[in-house]
């Protein structure tokens, strides 16, 4: 059996490992020694290839992706697209009304608008975004090798061009601030480029820290302490979701004793207050991608795969666990008598969601049904959409800067090259991130695809038929997402099943 540990106050709970981890939770031989094998082979190949090829470019085992990113990381369509089909693409949302902290007038941004359109039309016909990074507000950042670190919370103003184009106007790096935002093209080249370059660690920290750390692999542990060890065999939401659990403790426990390093650029503290604030603001609807979609007002944005996907996935988790739970939950009072189940959910909501009324709670087939389809994608699809691209996106590190050793300047038009690369990390966090990036995107051999479950959970005729759907329906969908990725300069393959782990593994 399990115990919760409270591993800090208002971030959720852990499983208590002080005297180890169970067997049944444990990597496997190979799995383990892969793992270990994988991190150290990171550290010499990113050393090595820091060494010989600078600051500029890391040439081997960079994938086309990375390509892609090496030769446009300074182009504002790019910049603008990672919001929609990169590593972070719930941050962002239609800006109906500009923050009362953003002073941004509408001369300032009419001229790269390229028309009579002002900021407030736009804003009413829907193609002004806003991206606001409040929870990196004022955090304490560390000291590393006596350089101090620098952290901002930027607020970014993006619009939607007649090419289908999503650019930023506007960018506001200190979120205090009173000063006139970066604008492009009115400031200079570098005075863009590193304003930027702030969004970019920003960003780095938001979603390691909340979108991935946070929102899959924390809340994947709360999920699974009580599925994999505390609710009985015969509970058939048991039964679901028993695949989508495997190796998450060992690999939050490792994430929790090594992973969470001061290396990357920010202290322990300031790592825990960054969490404390995400999940202090998280709701149930936020992990339900359609809600999250209308919530955001997303739905009609072009060229936001992540979404696209996303939906057909959640759509496909829906069908199959639909079927499976009303073939055994015949109404909703089997679900209301279903003492297991009530206490799952009283579990998650108090050592997840830490009580908060705005949770979510079940006591009908359908409530059920959402809650457990939530589970599967968060542990297998929302993982994979920020997890796996981590080392496309960062391995050019100028676009996923993982700490900063410059504030930003205080005057407009004294930023040049070498005050841009003094800005960015040093090579000892460089290569310690681009090696954990390595080990967070590598396959191991042992990797166990969404939709494949073991013989012995279900033996009925009904379920075992809609696993056969499940894994046709999921074969369909990537193949439908292989045809339209042939015709995009840069594929977007994160959401794919082909390459989509059953469970928070990495």
């Amino acid at each position: 059996s399990s115990s919760w540990h409270l591993y800090e106050e208002g971030m959720p709970y852990c499983m208590d490992t002080d005297k180890g981890l169970p067997g049944e939770v444990r990597f496997s031989f190979r799995k383990l020694s892969e793992f270990v094998w994988t991190y150290a082979e990171g550290n010499v190949l990113n050393l090595m290839l820091w060494c010989y090829s600078g600051l500029k470019r890391r040439v081997n085992h960079c994938v086309d992706v990375s390509e892609y990113v090496y030769e446009h990381w300074e182009d504002d369509a790019f910049f603008g697209s990672q919001y929609l089909t990169g590593l972070n693409p719930i941050l962002i949302r239609r800006c109906t009304a500009l923050p009362q902290h953003f002073p941004v007038t509408d001369e300032m941004v009419h001229f790269d608008l390229n028309g009579p359109d002002v900021t407030l039309f736009r804003i009413v016909k829907g193609n002004v975004f806003l991206c606001d990074y409040k929870l990196l507000d004022e955090v304490k950042t560390n000291v590393i090798n006596n350089e101090k670190q620098y952290l901002m919370a930027p607020l970014v103003l993006l619009h939607k061009t007649p090419l289908d184009e999503l650019k930023p106007v506007a960018i506001q790096v200190r979120k205090t601030s009173n000063e006139q935002p970066d604008l492009p093209p009115s400031d200079s080249k570098y005075d863009w480029l590193l304003a930027k370059t702030f969004v970019r660690s920003a960003d780095f920290h938001d979603h390691e820290l909340n979108v991935h750390l946070l929102r899959t692999h924390l809340l994947a542990e709360v999920f699974s302490s009580y599925s994999s060890l505390l609710l009985i065999v015969h509970c058939f939401a048991h039964q679901l979701l028993l695949p989508h659990t495997r190796y998450t403790f060992h690999i939050n426990k490792l994430a929790r004793d090594v992973l969470i390093s001061e290396k990357i650029g920010v202290l322990t503290n300031g790592m825990i207050t960054i969490m404390q604030r995400a999940l202090s603001s998280l709701t149930y609807r936020s992990l339900c991608l359609p809600e999250d979609i209308k919530d955001r007002e997303m739905e009609s944005v072009p060229k936001y795969y992540y979404r696209d996907d996303g939906l057909q996935l959640w759509d496909i988790i829906h069908r199959f666990v639909n079927g499976v739970l009303n073939n055994y939950y015949k109404s909703d009072s089997d679900v209301q008598k279903d003492t297991e189940l009530q206490n799952f959910i009283t579990d998650v909501f108090e050592k997840g969601f830490l009580s908060r009324t705005d949770s979510g709670d079940f006591s009908a087939v359908d409530e059920l049904v959402k809650f457990v389809t939530m589970v599967i994608f968060t542990c297998s699809a929302q993982h994979a959409a920020v997890n796996h691209g981590q080392l496309d996106i960062g391995n050019w590190m100028p676009n996923f800067p993982p700490s900063l050793q410059l504030p930003p300047p205080t005057e407009k038009g004294g930023t040049n090259e070498q005050i841009l690369l003094k800005t960015l990390p040093d090579v000892n966090v460089t290569v310690y991130i681009l090696a954990t990036l390595w080990l967070l995107t590598k396959q191991s051999t042992d990797f166990v695809l969404l939709g494949q479950y073991p013989d012995e959970l279900f033996c009925e005729e009904v379920p075992r038929d809609l696993i056969e759907i499940f894994k046709e329906q999921l074969k369909g969908l990537g193949a439908a997402i292989g045809e339209r990725n042939k015709k995009l300069d840069l594929p977007y393959m994160y959401l794919d099943p082909v390459e989509m782990e059953n469970s928070v593994a990495i």
